[in-house]
């Protein structure tokens, strides 16, 4: 069992930031990417950034600039920096882990989602 801990969301105002994290523990094997996809009420689940192992990040074109994924492999967390925060910027966000079991197996673990508002 893998257990996700996501911490850092919020309410701020437009142009602050904030910095999401996200704590893996339990029995890992490998991650192999690490992401952050976000869900606004009415609207489905996107992708905000990913980030392979020692791969090229990747961000939706409406928050690159803005915000910066990065992870710590000794930590097994994934951060993410959001910067010049937007109203459409909230939503629930949610980490996202792509995982190999000690088989070879490839399987998915989801945080628990974590608030962040932007509003005046």
């Amino acid at each position: 069992q893998v257990q996700l801990v996501e911490s850092g969301g919020g309410l701020v105002q437009p142009g602050e930031s904030l910095r999401l994290s996200c704590a893996a523990s339990g029995s890992i094997f490998s991650i192999n990417v690490m992401g952050w996809y976000r869900q606004a009420p009415g609207k489905q689940r996107e992708l905000v950034a990913s980030i392979p192992k020692g791969g090229i990040t990747n961000y939706a074109d409406s928050v690159k600039g803005r915000f910066t994924v990065s992870r710590d492999n000794a930590k097994n967390t994934v951060y993410l920096q959001m910067n010049s925060l937007k109203p459409e910027d909230t939503a629930v966000y949610y980490c996202n882990l792509q995982m190999t079991r000690w088989n070879g197996i490839p399987y998915d673990v989801w945080g628990q989602g974590i608030q962040v508002t932007v509003s005046s």
